[in-house]
């Protein structure tokens, strides 16, 4: 699994500060290549989309052997709008914010609302007394043995696979992002005024593309299209946190560089699957440096071999971080439910 142990404790936080240093040079974005990576993101997605409308003519069996490519194509474009969300795709702010909320449109993901959120998390990863907003919930071994009886099956209810990849993704992408809850009382009125206005456009585009298709097309084009899409999201963010030798400490003693390093993986994918999802898998680098458009990722791993290992996965080894659902502060990594009934 991932190798954490490069530098010593003492060490890790002027590391991780350092690194963050010597990054920063990777963080201009180029015009040029964001309208390239638009271009060969949404113009896939939208033959792909014509393409199955066209195959219900021979069968809809036929059509859905399009949805995993088209569903991949989703979470790219999720990933460009994530990239706008912190500045990095664009140079101009403007620039970012308005492709990103037209983004938000096809995502179902409202962009102001989401920036913010994500913004939370990325101040406050790994810090065990700030968590709630942006992340997977995961208690600690004595904060669940604390719970009552129902306490402790909602909580195995919630991390099981079946729920945190299935019914999880549909109910975020398709509900809850229809309602910025908890936000008014922070941010003020702006998360509400651009949720509903991404709503708007939502069933705009919604009702135009239904009112030349059909409903019954759009449906079962559309649907499964973005169920797909959000589970891969979802796994994609899980993984980028959820493995045995991340990073989790209480305020006193936690820094949000070393949180950054050494509390999000290097999920090293095969090379198709790192295009699709924008190499969101260097999530080390991403976290330490967010300014850093994701198309300069690889060069940072390319000039910085030594990044590679730390917080390393590979895709066999993701799946079993699957099992690793509390964390336990004495030993300082994730650990199942089997392995806390052996812990003292």
């Amino acid at each position: 699994m991932g190798n954490n142990t490069q530098t010593a404790p003492t060490d890790r936080a002027t590391s991780a500060f350092e690194w963050a240093r010597r990054l920063a040079t990777y963080r201009q974005p180029s015009l040029a290549r964001a309208f390239v990576e638009l271009a060969i993101t949404v113009g896939p997605f939208v033959l792909l989309w014509v393409a199955m409308w066209v195959a219900l003519y021979f069968g809809y069996w036929v059509g859905l052997l399009l949805v995993v490519p088209a569903a991949g194509f989703l979470v790219r474009m999720f990933m460009i709008q994530h990239d706008c969300g912190h500045g990095s795709f664009f140079r101009h702010r403007l620039a970012n914010d308005w492709a990103g909320r037209a983004i938000g449109v096809l995502t179902l993901t409202p962009y102001d609302f989401w920036r913010r959120s994500h913004a939370a998390h990325h101040a406050s990863s790994g810090n065990l007394d700030q968590r709630g907003i942006g992340d997977i919930d995961t208690l600690t071994v004595d904060e669940y043995r604390a719970l009552s009886r129902w306490g402790r099956l909602r909580y195995r209810a919630y991390r099981h696979p079946l729920v945190m990849f299935g019914l999880g993704p549909a109910y975020l992408f398709i509900l809850r992002h229809r309602l910025p809850a908890g936000m008014m009382r922070d941010a003020g009125w702006m998360p509400w005024v651009s949720t509903m206005g991404t709503n708007a456009a939502i069933a705009t585009v919604a009702a135009i593309v239904i009112w030349f298709v059909g409903i019954g097309p759009f449906l079962l084009i559309h649907l499964p299209i973005t169920m797909i899409g959000a589970s891969i999201g979802v796994w994609l963010f899980y993984v980028q946190h959820q493995f045995e030798d991340t990073h989790w400490m209480r305020e006193r003693g936690w820094n949000q560089h070393e949180a950054a390093l050494y509390g999000s993986s290097h999920y090293d994918l095969p090379a198709i699957l790192r295009w699709v999802t924008a190499n969101i898998g260097m999530h080390h680098v991403h976290h330490l440096c967010s300014r850093i458009p994701y198309y300069r990722l690889p060069h940072v791993l390319r000039d910085h071999p030594e990044l590679a290992d730390t917080g390393r996965l590979t895709l066999a080894e993701s799946l079993r971080c699957v099992r690793l659902v509390l964390w336990d502060e004495r030993s300082r990594r994730l650990v199942s439910f089997r392995e806390m009934s052996g812990l003292t």
